[in-house]
């Protein structure tokens, strides 16, 4: 059995997946330096460098993390409505008393 061509449109998706997990990590990662470098810098008399990597990391995040999240909103809508479609073609299949899509391979 051959296998059919990849989905171009389910590559793209898990492209953006990947992007959308590494921009998570980044944008979380700077929200925790940011939270580290003050709770250090609260201890510490607050200097201004820690105060200068507080800023900065939190800033970062604040860049960072908005695109993301909405991707990764739209990426799990799109990958349930795909769900959804399925399950609907597979009832209508069964109700017409074919096999359903799933079955055929």
């Amino acid at each position: 059995m051959v296998d059919p061509a990849p989905d171009p449109v389910a590559a793209r998706r898990a492209r953006i997946a990947s992007g959308v997990r590494v921009a998570k990590r980044v944008g979380y990662g700077l929200l925790g330096v940011a939270m580290v470098s003050f709770l250090v810098a609260a201890a510490t008399d607050f200097p201004g460098g820690l105060l200068t990597v507080t800023v900065v990391a939190l800033v970062g995040a604040c860049l960072v993390l908005p695109v993301p999240i909405v991707l990764g909103y739209g990426l799990r809508a799109a990958e349930r409505e795909e769900r959804e479609e399925r399950a609907a073609r597979e009832m209508r299949a069964r109700r017409a008393g074919e096999e359903p899509p799933s079955a055929q391979q």
